[in-house]
């Protein structure tokens, strides 16, 4: 098949979130498929990617989209009844250069990436679409302005909220088929959208990369917290851990630090660094970090879909403690690889039982590992993928 990527975002380097999905759904359908490209280019360090990109796609289109125009094309918001998130990603250019590429390429198909891109073409009803969600971003919306304090903030999340679920509901209905990460989403968008066109297509793992079989489960010193370290959910969680959970760790374990580590944490994630808690930056080998850690933990108090830093934690075989943020989309029983807790004190005592028993660190983990292998290794995910898109082109 001949298929075209409509993205958001750069995918490259893949590293996080929704980079990470496309590229390495990418990187195994290309062997049978031919793909094509067309994103937005967000800097110049972007365009430098090029060459990367194209040895999994056949033809890349790089589209500037500078912050400050996005940060621009938000003030329409004032009069628009348009989700801000849509209203970013607004762009004439992009879509003079889809027009292009739809006249010079005929398509088997066309997998748009995110809410954000849907307008694209949400009105192209002769070409076979896939809306890659990839969660109900209605939900995640609507956790962010309940765990809002600020007034201010929490009525404009609220008003976000609400336009983000009309346009999603009429988004949906243009297309083929919509995919979301995982099934808390689905029963969700199914609910709250009564369409039947609504799929899953989970996160997954590079299994190269994050190996079973080499972790170390005789340390008990290191908490570990990974991430983008600008994005909200994250934030808010390492500020909840360390202020209201990780002082009753210390108590019990003098001697445990927690790293959080990841990409461009802003002012309030650095000024949570102290002798005990460790703000890395970006770490290019993530796998060492997971492999260095005792317990990964994901304390998110708002969000949706599933956390890369919990399933990639659980393919390595590091025992995982969630909040039910990171837990629910995952469909397992707690114990099995991550262990659920919904309050700060249970949280803090299940840390704390982790890292006083060696055995208990080591059997979670090792359960964690058949999970991810029988369920969320990219292979099989692409294979599923590969599947919609023959369905929606027959």
């Amino acid at each position: 098949m001949k298929l075209l990527f409509l993205a958001n975002r750069t995918p490259y380097p893949p590293y996080r979130g929704d980079k990470l999905k496309i590229y390495n759904l990418a990187k195994r359908l290309h062997k049978e498929h031919e793909l094509h490209l067309l994103t937005f280019a967000q800097s110049e360090e972007d365009f430098g990617y090029r060459e990367q990109l194209e040895q999994v796609f056949s033809k890349v289109h790089l589209i500037s989209l500078p912050k400050w125009r996005s940060a621009l094309n938000c003030t329409s918001a004032l009069w628009e009844n348009v989700p801000m998130q849509v209203l970013y990603f607004k762009s004439a250019a992009m879509r003079k250069k889809l027009t292009e590429v739809l006249a010079a390429d005929s398509f088997d198909a066309i997998h748009v990436q995110h809410l954000r891109m849907s307008p694209y073409l949400a009105d192209n009803n002769e070409l076979p679409r896939i809306l890659d969600m990839p969660d109900a971003f209605s939900l995640y919306w609507e956790r962010r302005e309940q765990a809002e304090k600020n007034p201010i903030l929490k009525m404009f999340n609220g008003v976000e909220q609400k336009r983000l679920m009309s346009y999603e509901r009429k988004m949906m209905a243009k297309y083929d088929m919509n995919l979301v990460c995982s099934r808390e989403d689905l029963e969700y968008l199914k609910e709250k959208h009564g369409l039947p066109n609504i799929n899953l297509l989970p996160n997954g793992v590079d299994l190269d990369t994050f190996k079973a079989g080499g972790h170390d489960y005789s340390h008990n010193h290191t908490i570990l917290f990974t991430g983008n370290m600008d994005y909200a959910p994250n934030v808010d969680a390492v500020q909840y851990f360390v202020q209201e959970i990780f002082p009753s760790i210390k108590q019990a374990h003098s001697n445990v630090k927690f790293v959080i580590a990841g990409q461009r944490p802003i002012g309030k994630v650095e000024a949570l660094a102290s002798d005990d808690v460790i703000v890395t930056g970006f770490v290019k080998d993530l796998a060492k970090v997971y492999n260095d850690a005792s317990i990964v933990v994901a304390p998110l108090r708002f969000g949706a879909g599933t956390q890369n830093k919990v399933l990639e934690a659980m393919a390595m075989g590091v025992p995982v403690v969630c909040s039910q943020i990171g837990f629910k989309g995952i469909g397992v029983e707690s114990g099995a690889g991550a262990v659920l807790r919904t309050d700060k004190d249970s949280f803090a005592d299940e840390v704390n039982k982790l890292l006083a028993d060696e055995a208990y660190r080591k059997s979670v983990g090792q359960k964690g590992i058949e999970v991810i292998q029988n369920n969320y290794s990219w292979d099989s995910i692409a294979k599923q993928l590969e599947d919609y898109f023959e369905s929606v082109s027959a």
